[in-house]
């Protein structure tokens, strides 16, 4: 009797302490999923919970060892399922195992992260998390064992999963383009006197880390139709977790927007709904300031701030080993400006006197998720805008979007430090220069060099959205990763703060093409469908344009190596298709040329972005060195038994299986738009590693979007799926697929019946 009252007084208690939605009835979840061309999923729930469920249940199917592995690396668990040594693309680069289990188990506040949750997260956005968590784990229960892929059953990190996983998720994926990078530099820092790290520390070039895109939005001045239209082409990795994957989700409220989202996204995070299409690419905005520190003489764990030592705060974290081998402990250290970091490889050192610390923006930007749903609301490009100026969410892409009316709007609005140009020129310290190319670097040994906190930001010491870069036309507007100076080279945009990118620099050889093949496109015709694919996909290089009428002048007085070189570029058609003879010595030749100095003799001309530098020499000591230049390539190729005219579809190729696919596209450093960056395999062929990736065309008719896509290395990571290779085909061939949008054209194309599932 006793204890029947006790549980009749806890479960009184429970009714009082939980909500009462939830005191009333079980939470429940629902999802409909109907397959269409090409494996994508269209998910319709009657509410946000529902919404996660089914988006997370329907990626497993098609990606769970992808995922799984994900959710063991944020919990700081590679090392023990793989090894210490062993090493994972972790964000876009290889970093060993032991570092990337250090920096999550470090880096990664949870309880901050979960108290964030209580407190900057929407209700929405946490019914989403719920129900991405409660989808993915009914697949697993769903799955069983012997419903596992090959490549990850049995394993002991394919496990049911908890908020705190998505938790941990969303803060890596807020950190991809900043502290992420430093990850192995964060994760081996240590006082002086202690030995020095065994693994390769770096602090990669943003421009390196294979991270980009090129996104274009057409206004009604110059679409045939007079509406709005987007074209997307983000430049992500082919494999690992940063791959897209495409959905079409519906949801409460009228929520229904179609597009791409990274993994354990629950929504599309790059897409279009009824009125408005957009895409983001890779800005040149900085998210984190760097800040040297000065070390207090008596402890190198100190460091004085207006001159008072304050002492770095101490964490040590546990990884735990394979095969029961005893864990391995580290301890590391953050200041008021964040985390100590080194990278010796480039004078970044910890030592008695002076150490380097690390403060990002995106650290515990808990807002993306409510700031991608406001934009899948909107109906104008405005309310784009105000989606990404009022929460700064969104961590670290520009956003391009158009709109049915006939609106363009390249917004470079992020969660960046506001440090203004007299604050970092004021705060810089003797060596600042040194990283101008990387970060900014101030002094921290001045609490007036913190970021400066304006009224009206959701975080204090963001930069607000009035002091960043946004334009709205109705002619066009573009950005391939260049910064903000220039989206349209008709209206340069005034200079702001150098947080924000180079201002009145040279643009990229990409950028260049882009505005030139763009201008040639608006003034060849009032643009439509056809003519934007056709400009996604032309593979033309501007640097074969710029140099093959020189060709003559140039291989006049060659001979040997170069001067088989020289006939092969002759026949060249300058493009990079599957078809083109002659693209595989060129992407060997230029790298070399485009470093040789004079090689210009038009030098850059802040006037003429677009124009310059130009006119290459191809006369005396610099047409010399482009010959030797030219040679090098060739005979390198011959000693590898590579055919300089072969076609570049049987060198560049994804395999699938056995069968190598013929891929098209090159290197952005060529000035190539449609950019593939590959790297060679032992096979000797070349195997994209990173670049185009989910291709989207959107316009708008009278009742909804009508978008051609073509996502280029397909939608599942399992070999035995069907959508495995089945689009990637399509990308070799240029073959658009019209998505399916409204209820009439998802029945045409479903295959099979639509799956039901609800707990």
């Amino acid at each position: 009797m006793m204890r029947r009252i006790a549980v009749l007084a806890a479960s009184a208690a429970a009714l009082v302490l939980a909500p009462a939605s939830e005191a009333l009835a079980k939470p429940r979840y629902a999802a409909t999923i109907t397959r269409t061309t090409y494996g994508i999923p269209h998910i319709e729930a009657r509410d946000w919970r529902g919404v996660g469920y089914g988006v997370a249940y329907a990626y497993a199917e098609d990606n769970l060892c992808l995922l799984a592995e994900e959710f063991a690396t944020v919990a700081g668990e590679r090392s023990r399922f793989w090894g210490p040594e062993a090493k994972a693309v972790l964000g876009f680069e290889e970093v060993d195992n032991l570092s990337s289990d250090v920096f999550f188990r470090a880096v990664i506040d949870l309880p901050a992260l979960r108290k964030g949750a209580e407190t900057t997260l929407t209700p929405r956005a946490r019914d989403l998390m719920a129900g991405y968590v409660a989808g993915y784990n009914r697949f697993l229960k769903d799955a069983g064992p012997g419903g596992i892929p090959a490549e990850c059953r049995g394993k002991g990190w394919v496990r049911p999963i908890t908020t705190d996983d998505m938790l941990r998720l969303n803060e890596k994926q807020m950190l991809l383009a900043s502290s992420l990078n430093l990850a192995p530099a964060i994760a081996n820092a240590a006082p002086p006197g202690t030995p020095a790290p065994k693994v390769a520390i770096t602090m990669p070039d943003p421009k390196e880390l294979g991270i980009g895109s090129n996104g274009w939005a057409f206004g009604s001045d110059v679409t045939a139709d007079g509406r709005g239209m987007l074209i997307g082409n983000p430049h992500f990795p082919w494999k690992g977790p940063s791959r897209f994957w495409q959905m079409h989700v519906k949801g409460p409220g009228g929520y229904e927007v179609m597009g791409v989202g990274l993994a354990g996204t629950p929504m599309p995070t790059l897409g279009f709904n009824k009125d408005v299409a957009w895409t983001h690419t890779v800005t040149e905005a900085r998210h984190f300031t760097l800040y040297q520190l000065a070390l207090d003489p008596a402890d190198p764990t100190r460091y004085m701030v207006d001159g008072k030592s304050e002492a770095m705060t101490s964490q040590t974290v546990t990884v735990p080993m394979p095969d029961g081998k005893p864990a391995v402990s580290r301890t590391l250290y953050s200041t008021r400006w964040g985390p100590v970091f080194v990278v010796p490889g480039r004078g970044i050192t910890w030592s008695a006197t002076s150490a380097f610390a690390l403060k990002d923006a995106n650290r515990g930007n808990q807002r993306g998720v409510e700031t991608w749903l406001r934009i899948g609301e909107a109906k104008t490009v405005g309310e784009v805008q105000a989606a990404v100026s009022e929460t700064l969410g969104i961590p670290w892409v520009n956003t391009i979007a158009a709109d049915r009316f006939g609106n363009a709007l390249h917004a470079d609005v992020t969660a960046v430090p506001n440090v203004s140009a007299e604050k970092a020129k004021t705060c810089a310290t003797p060596i600042s220069g040194l990283f101008a190319e990387l970060a900014i670097l101030m002094d921290g040994s001045k609490s007036a060099c913190d970021w400066d906190v304006a009224p009206g930001t959701p975080v204090p010491g963001l930069m607000p959205a009035s002091d960043q870069a946004a334009t709205t036309v109705k002619t066009w507007l573009t950005n391939s990763n260049d910064s903000y100076w220039v989206s349209n080279p008709a209206m340069p945009y005034r200079q702001l703060s150098p947080v924000l990118g180079k201002y009145a620099t040279a643009r990229s050889l990409r950028t260049r093409s882009n505005f030139t093949e763009t201008a040639a496109l608006v003034a060849g015709g009032k643009i439509d469908h056809a003519r934007a694919e056709a400009h996604a996909f032309a593979n033309k290089s501007l640097a074969a344009q710029m140099l093959l009428p020189e060709l003559a002048t140039l291989c006049a007085g060659a001979e040997g190596a170069a001067a088989r070189g020289c006939a092969v570029l002759a026949k060249w058609d300058g493009r990079f298709e599957t078809t083109s003879r002659g693209a595989r010595l060129f992407r060997a030749f230029w790298p070399a040329a485009a470093q040789i100095k004079g090689l210009w003799a038009v030098p850059f001309d802040p006037a003429d972005p677009v124009g310059t530098p130009r006119d290459i020499v191809t006369e005396g000591e610099t047409g010399a060195k482009l010959l030797a230049a030219l040679g090098a390539a060739v005979t390198a190729a011959e000693e590898q038994g590579i055919a300089l005219d072969a076609p570049w579809g049987e060198e560049q190729v994804a395999m699938a299986g056995n069968e190598a696919i013929p891929i098209h596209g090159g290197p952005g450093g060529l000035g190539i738009l449609n950019m593939q960056e590959s790297e060679r395999a032992p096979s000797g062929k070349l195997i994209p590693r990173h670049g185009t990736s989910y291709i989207q065309i959107v316009g708008f008719d009278e009742t909804g979007p009508v978008a051609d896509a073509i996502l280029s290395y397909s939608q599942s990571t399992n070999p035995a799926s069907p959508h495995a290779y089945d689009q990637t085909r399509a990308y070799a061939e240029k073959r658009w697929h019209r998505l399916p949008f409204s209820k009439k054209a998802i029945a045409a194309a479903a295959i099979g019946k639509p799956k039901r599932i609800a707990e």
